[in-house]
């Protein structure tokens, strides 16, 4: 074994969370998308609620 990884890794916030740097697969997505999207849903939902809905 390497010694990088019998290292133990440095905790932060009380040992609560532990930052890896370590990429998993998958495809990557901006935060930007990720928070305009529900935002947007949100504003169509009230606009069909208010010129369309009796």
């Amino acid at each position: 074994m390497s010694s990088k990884k019998s290292a133990p890794l440095p905790a932060s916030s009380g040992g609560l969370m532990r930052f890896f740097e370590d990429e998993t697969k998958g495809f990557k997505v901006d935060p930007l998308i990720v928070v305009s999207i529900p935002v947007s849903l949100i504003t169509v939902s009230w606009m069909i609620h208010i010129f369309l809905a009796p």
